[in-house]
């Protein structure tokens, strides 16, 4: 991926993930992106009240992944590590 198109997505990634990010604040969290690899894996870090929260499984799925996924369609899969 060259960089000028892995810049695009990182953009379009974290515009996706703004559009959640006030809710996560709420309650106290955040996610920070932390790489797009070539195979069309984003990796975050759940920040805040959201590392530690037993419902960060369902807001990763539920929420951060859809969202990333419906607005960047080529991206593969979300991982928080």
């Amino acid at each position: 991926m060259t960089k000028k198109k892995h810049q695009e997505l990182l953009q379009r990634v974290e515009d996706s993930i703004n559009s959640i990010r006030p809710y996560l604040i709420t309650d106290g969290g955040n996610i920070e992106v932390l790489e797009i690899t070539d195979d069309m894996i984003v990796k975050l870090r759940l920040l805040g009240n959201c590392e530690d929260c037993p419902m960060s499984e369902m807001t990763m799925t539920a929420g951060v992944e859809e969202a990333i996924k419906r607005a960047v369609p080529e991206i593969a899969r979300v991982e928080a590590v």
